[in-house]
Protein backbone atom coordinates (compact mmCIF):
# COMPACT_ATOMS: atom_id res chain seq x y z
CA UNK A 1 0.00 0.00 0.00
CA UNK A 2 1.32 3.20 -0.91
CA UNK A 3 1.16 6.91 0.76
CA UNK A 4 -2.42 8.47 1.88
CA UNK A 5 -3.08 12.24 0.50
CA UNK A 6 -5.39 13.87 2.81
CA UNK A 7 -7.25 17.16 1.32
CA UNK A 8 -9.99 19.87 2.76
CA UNK A 9 -12.03 21.99 0.91
CA UNK A 10 -10.11 24.88 -1.49
CA UNK A 11 -11.80 28.52 -0.76
CA UNK A 12 -10.59 29.30 -4.44
CA UNK A 13 -7.70 27.76 -6.58
CA UNK A 14 -5.62 31.08 -9.05
CA UNK A 15 -2.07 30.70 -11.12
CA UNK A 16 -0.35 29.35 -13.75
CA UNK A 17 0.53 25.71 -14.23
CA UNK A 18 2.65 23.57 -17.03
CA UNK A 19 1.15 20.22 -17.57
CA UNK A 20 3.22 17.35 -17.73
CA UNK A 21 4.19 16.22 -21.10
CA UNK A 22 1.92 14.27 -22.81
CA UNK A 23 2.16 10.19 -21.81
CA UNK A 24 0.77 9.21 -24.99
CA UNK A 25 3.15 11.55 -27.27
CA UNK A 26 5.85 10.00 -24.40
CA UNK A 27 5.89 6.78 -24.64
CA UNK A 28 5.51 6.77 -28.87
CA UNK A 29 8.63 9.53 -28.84
CA UNK A 30 10.91 6.99 -26.73
CA UNK A 31 10.00 4.16 -29.16
CA UNK A 32 10.84 5.65 -32.47
CA UNK A 33 13.53 7.47 -31.33
CA UNK A 34 15.11 3.97 -30.12
CA UNK A 35 14.07 2.44 -33.94
CA UNK A 36 15.38 5.22 -35.83
CA UNK A 37 18.97 5.77 -37.39
CA UNK A 38 21.10 8.46 -35.35
CA UNK A 39 20.43 10.79 -31.92
CA UNK A 40 16.84 11.97 -31.37
CA UNK A 41 16.63 14.75 -28.80
CA UNK A 42 12.71 14.57 -26.39
CA UNK A 43 12.25 18.00 -24.81
CA UNK A 44 8.94 17.85 -22.71
CA UNK A 45 9.34 14.08 -22.21
CA UNK A 46 7.13 12.83 -19.43
CA UNK A 47 8.70 11.82 -16.34
CA UNK A 48 6.48 9.61 -15.04
CA UNK A 49 6.59 5.48 -14.31
CA UNK A 50 4.72 4.56 -17.25
CA UNK A 51 7.24 6.46 -19.73
CA UNK A 52 10.08 5.05 -17.29
CA UNK A 53 9.02 1.60 -17.93
CA UNK A 54 8.94 2.03 -21.94
CA UNK A 55 12.30 3.32 -21.49
CA UNK A 56 13.96 0.63 -19.77
CA UNK A 57 12.20 -2.03 -21.85
CA UNK A 58 14.22 -0.17 -24.83
CA UNK A 59 17.16 0.01 -23.15
CA UNK A 60 17.24 -4.18 -22.89
CA UNK A 61 16.70 -4.27 -26.95
CA UNK A 62 19.94 -1.79 -27.05
CA UNK A 63 19.31 1.78 -27.47
CA UNK A 64 20.76 4.47 -25.28
CA UNK A 65 18.58 6.49 -23.56
CA UNK A 66 19.88 8.73 -21.17
CA UNK A 67 18.68 12.18 -19.41
CA UNK A 68 15.49 11.03 -18.84
CA UNK A 69 14.85 12.98 -15.62
CA UNK A 70 16.18 16.04 -16.85
CA UNK A 71 14.77 18.94 -19.70
CA UNK A 72 15.86 16.69 -22.79
CA UNK A 73 16.42 12.77 -23.01
CA UNK A 74 18.42 11.26 -25.40
CA UNK A 75 18.12 8.50 -27.31
CA UNK A 76 20.07 6.90 -29.60
CA UNK A 77 18.40 4.41 -31.94
CA UNK A 78 19.52 1.27 -33.13
CA UNK A 79 17.45 0.76 -36.55
CA UNK A 80 14.74 -0.88 -37.76
CA UNK A 81 14.83 -4.56 -37.37
CA UNK A 82 18.40 -4.04 -35.53
CA UNK A 83 16.86 -4.54 -32.25
CA UNK A 84 19.12 -7.04 -29.48
CA UNK A 85 17.80 -10.26 -27.71
CA UNK A 86 17.10 -8.72 -24.40
CA UNK A 87 18.78 -11.08 -21.49
CA UNK A 88 16.24 -10.84 -19.52
CA UNK A 89 12.25 -10.57 -18.83
CA UNK A 90 10.89 -6.77 -19.99
CA UNK A 91 9.08 -5.78 -17.51
CA UNK A 92 6.17 -3.35 -18.39
CA UNK A 93 5.41 -2.14 -15.23
CA UNK A 94 1.77 -1.10 -14.92
CA UNK A 95 2.03 0.68 -18.64
CA UNK A 96 -0.64 -1.16 -20.95
CA UNK A 97 0.61 1.67 -23.92
CA UNK A 98 4.39 -0.30 -23.66
CA UNK A 99 3.00 -3.45 -23.69
CA UNK A 100 0.42 -3.28 -26.76
CA UNK A 101 2.72 -0.72 -28.49
CA UNK A 102 5.73 -3.06 -28.00
CA UNK A 103 4.43 -6.22 -29.51
CA UNK A 104 3.57 -4.28 -32.48
CA UNK A 105 7.40 -3.54 -32.20
CA UNK A 106 9.04 -6.79 -31.46
CA UNK A 107 6.58 -8.87 -33.84
CA UNK A 108 8.54 -7.70 -36.98
CA UNK A 109 11.72 -8.88 -35.61
CA UNK A 110 12.95 -12.00 -37.36
CA UNK A 111 14.66 -14.21 -34.89
CA UNK A 112 14.10 -11.88 -31.52
CA UNK A 113 13.18 -13.80 -28.67
CA UNK A 114 11.40 -11.48 -25.85
CA UNK A 115 8.88 -12.42 -22.66
CA UNK A 116 7.21 -9.60 -21.61
CA UNK A 117 5.42 -9.00 -18.36
CA UNK A 118 4.10 -6.25 -15.67
CA UNK A 119 2.41 -5.87 -12.40
CA UNK A 120 -0.15 -7.49 -11.10
CA UNK A 121 -2.90 -5.18 -12.77
CA UNK A 122 -1.50 -5.14 -16.04
CA UNK A 123 -1.36 -9.15 -16.06
CA UNK A 124 -4.54 -8.62 -15.55
CA UNK A 125 -5.33 -6.79 -18.65
CA UNK A 126 -7.21 -7.90 -21.93
CA UNK A 127 -4.14 -8.38 -24.84
CA UNK A 128 -5.78 -10.54 -27.53
CA UNK A 129 -7.06 -6.92 -28.65
CA UNK A 130 -3.40 -6.66 -30.52
CA UNK A 131 -2.45 -9.89 -30.54
CA UNK A 132 -5.21 -11.42 -33.12
CA UNK A 133 -4.18 -8.76 -35.89
CA UNK A 134 -0.36 -9.22 -34.93
CA UNK A 135 -1.10 -13.04 -35.87
CA UNK A 136 -2.59 -12.09 -38.80
CA UNK A 137 0.37 -10.60 -39.99
CA UNK A 138 2.53 -13.72 -38.94
CA UNK A 139 3.19 -13.08 -35.59
CA UNK A 140 4.00 -15.49 -33.55
CA UNK A 141 2.70 -14.66 -29.77
CA UNK A 142 2.49 -16.84 -26.81
CA UNK A 143 0.67 -16.33 -23.35
CA UNK A 144 -2.17 -17.08 -20.43
CA UNK A 145 -5.35 -17.72 -21.93
CA UNK A 146 -4.37 -17.85 -25.46
CA UNK A 147 -2.57 -14.77 -25.75
CA UNK A 148 -4.76 -13.04 -23.92
CA UNK A 149 -2.98 -12.16 -21.13
CA UNK A 150 0.37 -11.59 -19.61
CA UNK A 151 3.40 -12.72 -19.13
CA UNK A 152 3.84 -13.10 -22.83
CA UNK A 153 6.43 -14.54 -25.41
CA UNK A 154 7.09 -13.28 -28.69
CA UNK A 155 8.93 -14.77 -31.49
CA UNK A 156 10.16 -12.33 -34.58
CA UNK A 157 8.82 -12.65 -37.76
CA UNK A 158 8.82 -11.60 -41.09
CA UNK A 159 5.55 -10.25 -41.68
CA UNK A 160 3.21 -9.06 -43.98
CA UNK A 161 0.88 -6.30 -44.80
CA UNK A 162 -2.59 -6.70 -43.83
CA UNK A 163 -5.94 -4.73 -43.85
CA UNK A 164 -7.16 -4.89 -40.29
CA UNK A 165 -10.47 -3.44 -39.60
CA UNK A 166 -10.68 -3.11 -35.84
CA UNK A 167 -13.93 -3.77 -34.43
CA UNK A 168 -13.32 -0.96 -31.79
CA UNK A 169 -11.69 2.73 -31.73
CA UNK A 170 -8.15 1.84 -30.03
CA UNK A 171 -5.13 4.06 -30.55
CA UNK A 172 -3.26 1.30 -28.80
CA UNK A 173 -4.48 -1.33 -30.92
CA UNK A 174 -3.83 0.58 -34.34
CA UNK A 175 -0.80 2.11 -33.13
CA UNK A 176 0.32 -2.00 -32.62
CA UNK A 177 -0.51 -2.62 -35.93
CA UNK A 178 1.28 0.33 -37.51
CA UNK A 179 4.19 -0.57 -35.80
CA UNK A 180 4.95 -4.06 -37.07
CA UNK A 181 3.87 -2.86 -40.64
CA UNK A 182 7.04 -0.63 -40.60
CA UNK A 183 8.75 -3.91 -41.60
CA UNK A 184 6.21 -6.00 -43.31
CA UNK A 185 6.45 -5.55 -46.95
CA UNK A 186 3.68 -2.84 -48.58
CA UNK A 187 0.87 -0.95 -47.31
CA UNK A 188 -0.97 -2.23 -43.69
CA UNK A 189 -3.53 -0.58 -42.89
CA UNK A 190 -6.03 -0.23 -39.89
CA UNK A 191 -9.69 0.99 -39.84
CA UNK A 192 -11.66 1.80 -37.34
CA UNK A 193 -15.41 2.68 -36.54
CA UNK A 194 -14.42 5.64 -35.10
CA UNK A 195 -11.60 7.76 -35.54
CA UNK A 196 -9.21 7.31 -32.05
CA UNK A 197 -6.05 9.74 -31.15
CA UNK A 198 -3.33 9.63 -33.92
CA UNK A 199 -0.11 11.11 -32.31
CA UNK A 200 1.23 7.32 -33.92
CA UNK A 201 0.27 8.14 -37.14
CA UNK A 202 1.74 12.19 -36.71
CA UNK A 203 5.13 11.11 -34.92
CA UNK A 204 5.73 8.37 -37.78
CA UNK A 205 5.66 10.97 -40.12
CA UNK A 206 7.72 12.92 -38.34
CA UNK A 207 10.50 9.93 -37.98
CA UNK A 208 9.99 9.68 -42.27
CA UNK A 209 7.63 6.43 -42.69
CA UNK A 210 5.23 7.23 -45.30
CA UNK A 211 1.90 7.34 -44.10
CA UNK A 212 -1.87 7.31 -45.20
CA UNK A 213 -4.77 8.51 -43.77
CA UNK A 214 -7.97 8.20 -45.40
CA UNK A 215 -11.59 9.24 -42.92
CA UNK A 216 -10.58 6.07 -40.15
CA UNK A 217 -8.32 4.26 -42.29
CA UNK A 218 -4.86 5.22 -41.33
CA UNK A 219 -2.01 3.29 -42.81
CA UNK A 220 1.85 2.78 -43.15
CA UNK A 221 4.49 1.24 -46.19
CA UNK A 222 7.09 -1.00 -45.32
CA UNK A 223 9.71 -1.87 -44.96
CA UNK A 224 10.23 2.12 -44.02
CA UNK A 225 13.19 3.57 -42.87
CA UNK A 226 13.25 5.92 -39.16
CA UNK A 227 15.97 9.10 -39.02
CA UNK A 228 16.53 10.81 -35.70
CA UNK A 229 14.63 13.60 -34.98
CA UNK A 230 14.43 16.63 -32.29
CA UNK A 231 11.26 16.74 -30.36
CA UNK A 232 9.02 18.84 -28.01
CA UNK A 233 6.73 17.05 -25.92
CA UNK A 234 3.01 19.10 -25.23
CA UNK A 235 1.42 19.31 -22.28
CA UNK A 236 -1.59 16.30 -21.86
CA UNK A 237 -4.92 17.42 -21.89
CA UNK A 238 -5.75 13.79 -19.87
CA UNK A 239 -3.38 15.73 -16.84
CA UNK A 240 -4.74 19.46 -18.09
CA UNK A 241 -8.66 17.53 -17.06
CA UNK A 242 -8.22 17.51 -13.62
CA UNK A 243 -7.51 21.36 -13.40
CA UNK A 244 -10.21 22.06 -15.82
CA UNK A 245 -12.72 20.48 -13.71
CA UNK A 246 -11.17 21.42 -10.77
CA UNK A 247 -11.04 25.30 -11.60
CA UNK A 248 -14.73 24.65 -12.57
CA UNK A 249 -16.51 23.64 -9.19
CA UNK A 250 -14.01 25.56 -6.93
CA UNK A 251 -15.66 29.07 -6.63
CA UNK A 252 -13.90 31.96 -7.71
CA UNK A 253 -11.05 30.32 -9.12
CA UNK A 254 -8.68 31.00 -12.33
CA UNK A 255 -6.44 28.67 -13.63
CA UNK A 256 -4.05 29.60 -16.66
CA UNK A 257 -2.68 25.92 -18.28
CA UNK A 258 0.24 26.69 -20.90
CA UNK A 259 1.41 24.33 -23.76
CA UNK A 260 -1.25 22.10 -23.76
CA UNK A 261 -1.76 19.90 -26.50
CA UNK A 262 -5.12 20.07 -27.96
CA UNK A 263 -5.37 17.56 -30.95
CA UNK A 264 -9.02 17.23 -31.96
CA UNK A 265 -8.61 13.45 -31.24
CA UNK A 266 -8.38 14.30 -27.89
CA UNK A 267 -10.16 17.27 -27.27
CA UNK A 268 -13.17 15.31 -26.07
CA UNK A 269 -12.78 17.06 -22.29
CA UNK A 270 -12.99 20.57 -23.73
CA UNK A 271 -16.54 19.44 -25.78
CA UNK A 272 -17.80 17.95 -23.06
CA UNK A 273 -17.14 20.48 -20.30
CA UNK A 274 -18.46 23.43 -22.03
CA UNK A 275 -21.58 21.42 -22.67
CA UNK A 276 -21.43 21.52 -19.40
CA UNK A 277 -21.35 25.29 -18.90
CA UNK A 278 -17.95 25.33 -18.07
CA UNK A 279 -15.99 28.79 -18.77
CA UNK A 280 -12.91 27.74 -21.09
CA UNK A 281 -11.05 29.86 -23.16
CA UNK A 282 -8.42 28.54 -25.97
CA UNK A 283 -5.64 30.91 -26.52
CA UNK A 284 -2.61 30.97 -28.07
CA UNK A 285 -2.89 28.29 -30.74
CA UNK A 286 0.28 27.18 -32.26
CA UNK A 287 2.02 24.00 -33.73
CA UNK A 288 4.75 21.99 -32.11
CA UNK A 289 6.35 19.11 -33.93
CA UNK A 290 2.98 18.64 -35.92
CA UNK A 291 0.76 18.45 -32.98
CA UNK A 292 -1.63 21.60 -32.02
CA UNK A 293 -0.91 23.28 -28.78
CA UNK A 294 -2.74 25.68 -26.71
CA UNK A 295 -3.25 28.03 -23.24
CA UNK A 296 -6.28 26.59 -21.72
CA UNK A 297 -7.76 29.03 -19.28
CA UNK A 298 -10.72 28.04 -16.91
CA UNK A 299 -13.08 30.22 -14.50
CA UNK A 300 -15.38 29.25 -12.11
CA UNK A 301 -18.66 28.33 -13.85
CA UNK A 302 -22.00 27.04 -12.51
CA UNK A 303 -22.33 23.38 -14.97
CA UNK A 304 -25.26 21.36 -15.83
CA UNK A 305 -26.10 18.08 -16.78
CA UNK A 306 -25.34 16.34 -20.12
CA UNK A 307 -25.22 13.12 -21.83
CA UNK A 308 -22.01 11.65 -22.66
CA UNK A 309 -21.86 9.02 -25.53
CA UNK A 310 -20.78 7.30 -29.04
CA UNK A 311 -17.82 9.05 -30.89
CA UNK A 312 -17.00 11.51 -27.86
CA UNK A 313 -15.97 8.53 -25.60
CA UNK A 314 -12.77 7.57 -27.76
CA UNK A 315 -12.34 11.32 -27.39
CA UNK A 316 -12.05 11.06 -23.83
CA UNK A 317 -12.12 8.02 -22.16
CA UNK A 318 -9.35 8.88 -19.80
CA UNK A 319 -11.02 11.68 -18.92
CA UNK A 320 -14.42 10.38 -17.57
CA UNK A 321 -13.18 9.19 -14.00
CA UNK A 322 -12.90 13.36 -13.40
CA UNK A 323 -15.71 14.23 -15.02
CA UNK A 324 -17.73 12.03 -13.06
CA UNK A 325 -16.77 14.45 -10.35
CA UNK A 326 -17.93 17.70 -12.49
CA UNK A 327 -21.28 15.89 -12.95
CA UNK A 328 -21.37 15.31 -9.07
CA UNK A 329 -21.32 19.31 -8.82
CA UNK A 330 -23.71 20.03 -11.87
CA UNK A 331 -27.39 20.36 -11.47
CA UNK A 332 -29.15 17.64 -13.39
CA UNK A 333 -28.59 13.97 -14.17
CA UNK A 334 -25.19 13.61 -16.15
CA UNK A 335 -25.55 10.42 -18.08
CA UNK A 336 -22.26 8.46 -19.13
CA UNK A 337 -22.47 5.82 -21.72
CA UNK A 338 -20.55 3.65 -23.82
CA UNK A 339 -17.87 3.47 -21.95
CA UNK A 340 -17.19 0.04 -21.23
CA UNK A 341 -13.76 0.41 -21.95
CA UNK A 342 -13.47 2.03 -18.94
CA UNK A 343 -13.30 -1.70 -16.75
CA UNK A 344 -10.43 -2.81 -18.78
CA UNK A 345 -8.41 0.07 -17.52
CA UNK A 346 -5.97 0.01 -14.45
CA UNK A 347 -8.66 -0.20 -12.05
CA UNK A 348 -12.26 -1.02 -12.93
CA UNK A 349 -13.08 2.75 -13.32
CA UNK A 350 -16.86 2.52 -13.78
CA UNK A 351 -17.34 0.36 -10.57
CA UNK A 352 -14.37 2.26 -8.73
CA UNK A 353 -15.61 5.84 -9.29
CA UNK A 354 -19.12 4.86 -8.41
CA UNK A 355 -18.33 2.99 -5.08
CA UNK A 356 -15.39 5.95 -3.86
CA UNK A 357 -17.63 9.11 -5.39
CA UNK A 358 -20.65 7.40 -3.17
CA UNK A 359 -18.57 7.05 -0.18
CA UNK A 360 -18.33 11.22 -0.50
CA UNK A 361 -21.53 11.46 -0.74
CA UNK A 362 -22.65 11.37 -4.47
CA UNK A 363 -26.08 10.12 -5.81
CA UNK A 364 -24.15 8.06 -8.52
CA UNK A 365 -25.59 4.16 -10.04
CA UNK A 366 -23.27 2.23 -11.93
CA UNK A 367 -24.81 0.76 -15.67
CA UNK A 368 -23.12 -2.00 -17.72
CA UNK A 369 -21.53 0.68 -20.18
CA UNK A 370 -21.31 3.96 -17.94
CA UNK A 371 -22.43 5.91 -15.22
CA UNK A 372 -25.70 8.12 -13.95
CA UNK A 373 -24.71 10.75 -11.74
CA UNK A 374 -27.64 13.15 -10.54
CA UNK A 375 -25.30 16.14 -9.50
CA UNK A 376 -26.48 18.97 -6.71
CA UNK A 377 -26.00 16.67 -3.77
CA UNK A 378 -22.81 18.34 -1.55
CA UNK A 379 -20.20 15.68 -0.92
CA UNK A 380 -18.72 15.05 2.02
CA UNK A 381 -14.89 14.17 2.99
CA UNK A 382 -14.27 10.66 4.06
CA UNK A 383 -11.99 8.12 3.66
CA UNK A 384 -11.05 6.86 0.20
CA UNK A 385 -9.31 4.18 -2.12
CA UNK A 386 -7.31 4.98 -5.41
CA UNK A 387 -7.22 1.01 -5.97
CA UNK A 388 -3.80 1.87 -7.45
CA UNK A 389 -4.92 3.94 -10.05
CA UNK A 390 -3.71 7.20 -10.78
CA UNK A 391 -6.56 8.17 -12.46
CA UNK A 392 -8.78 7.75 -10.01
CA UNK A 393 -6.60 9.18 -7.60
CA UNK A 394 -6.58 12.27 -8.89
CA UNK A 395 -10.29 12.61 -9.65
CA UNK A 396 -10.81 12.05 -5.73
CA UNK A 397 -8.43 14.80 -4.90
CA UNK A 398 -10.18 16.97 -7.57
CA UNK A 399 -13.45 15.90 -5.64
CA UNK A 400 -11.49 16.39 -1.88
CA UNK A 401 -11.67 20.15 -2.93
CA UNK A 402 -15.25 20.64 -2.45
CA UNK A 403 -16.30 17.82 -0.15
CA UNK A 404 -17.04 19.52 3.56
CA UNK A 405 -14.22 18.09 5.77
CA UNK A 406 -11.51 15.98 5.34
CA UNK A 407 -10.66 13.41 2.48
CA UNK A 408 -8.30 10.97 2.95
CA UNK A 409 -7.36 8.94 -0.12
CA UNK A 410 -5.03 5.71 0.60
CA UNK A 411 -2.66 4.86 -1.93
CA UNK A 412 -2.63 8.26 -3.93
CA UNK A 413 1.40 8.73 -4.73
CA UNK A 414 0.22 5.94 -7.68
CA UNK A 415 -0.28 9.84 -9.52
CA UNK A 416 3.23 9.50 -10.21
CA UNK A 417 2.48 7.01 -13.23
CA UNK A 418 1.03 10.08 -15.27
CA UNK A 419 1.41 13.22 -13.21
CA UNK A 420 4.72 13.31 -11.04
CA UNK A 421 4.01 16.89 -10.14
CA UNK A 422 0.28 16.85 -9.94
CA UNK A 423 0.05 17.07 -5.84
CA UNK A 424 2.81 19.63 -5.74
CA UNK A 425 1.18 21.77 -7.89
CA UNK A 426 -2.33 21.50 -6.40
CA UNK A 427 -0.92 22.85 -3.30
CA UNK A 428 0.25 25.77 -5.24
CA UNK A 429 -2.63 27.26 -6.83
CA UNK A 430 -4.88 25.98 -3.71
CA UNK A 431 -5.93 28.29 -1.53
CA UNK A 432 -7.24 27.12 1.71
Amino acid sequence: MGQAFSITPARRLSGEIAVSGDKSISHRALMLAALAEGESVIEGLLPGDDPRSTAACLRALGAEISGIDGPSVRVRGVGLGRLHEPADVLDMGNSGTTMRLMLGVLAGQPGLFCTLTGDRSLRSRPMLRVVSPLRQMGARIWGREEGGRAPLAVWGEQLRAIDFVSPVASAQVKSAVLLAGLLAEGLTSVSEPVRSRDHSERMLRAFGAEVLVDGTTAAVRGPARLRAQSLRVPGDISSAAFWLVAGSIVPDSQLLLSGVGVNPTRTGILDALTAMGADIAVENRREVCGEPVADLRVRSASLKACTIGGEWIPRLVDEIPVLAVAACCAAGKTVIRDAAELRVKESDRLATMARELGRLGAHIEERPDGLVIEGGHPLVGAGVESHADHRVAMSLAVAGLVAAGTTKIADSDCATVSYPQFYEQLARVRQP
